[in-house]
């Protein structure tokens, strides 16, 4: 089955990339992955407070995921699965399409202004053209429609 592989976070780039890749996995019979990255914190000296930023970003991201996969169903019938994972962003997502062929491409929101998110200039500069599957970057400045017409 065609698995497009979303990667989101808190910005409203990213809700427009799901919902794009909502829409072309119902017109291709295809199946959404969620996945939010979560930065490994700075080092704190004292472990107690450490531990409860790490659990906070945890809770955090797990929440936007959740929220992410309510709209998706609620929109298109589609259950996403669900990845939350911590570390280095671009090595994550290599890492999940490459252990999961069904991925057929991998979905990003780029900024209506200002510069990039580090994934769309990691996968569009130094990655470009490596991936085995093609990078989709939705511009963040398309609206409802705009996205329901193109997909």
């Amino acid at each position: 089955m065609r698995t497009y592989l979303v990667v989101i976070d808190e910005s409203p780039e990213s809700q427009i990339a799901l919902r794009f890749a909502a829409r072309r996995a119902v017109k291709t019979g295809g199946s959404v992955e969620i996945l939010a990255l979560i930065e490994r914190p700075e080092f704190v000296q004292w472990g107690g407070v450490m531990a409860t930023m790490e659990q906070e970003t945890q809770q955090r991201a797990q929440g936007l995921v959740a929220a992410a996969a309510g709209t998706l169903l609620e929109e298109s019938g589609l259950k996403p699965a669900l990845t939350v994972r911590e570390g280095d962003g671009p090595a994550i997502v290599r890492e999940m399409i490459a252990g999961n062929p069904d991925i057929a491409a991998l979905v990003l929101g780029a900024a209506a202004s200002g510069a990039p998110g580090p994934l769309v200039s990691h996968f569009s500069g130094t990655d470009a053209g490596t991936l085995p599957v093609p990078v989709m970057i939705i511009p963040g400045s398309l609206d409802r429609d705009a996205i329901d017409r193109l997909s």
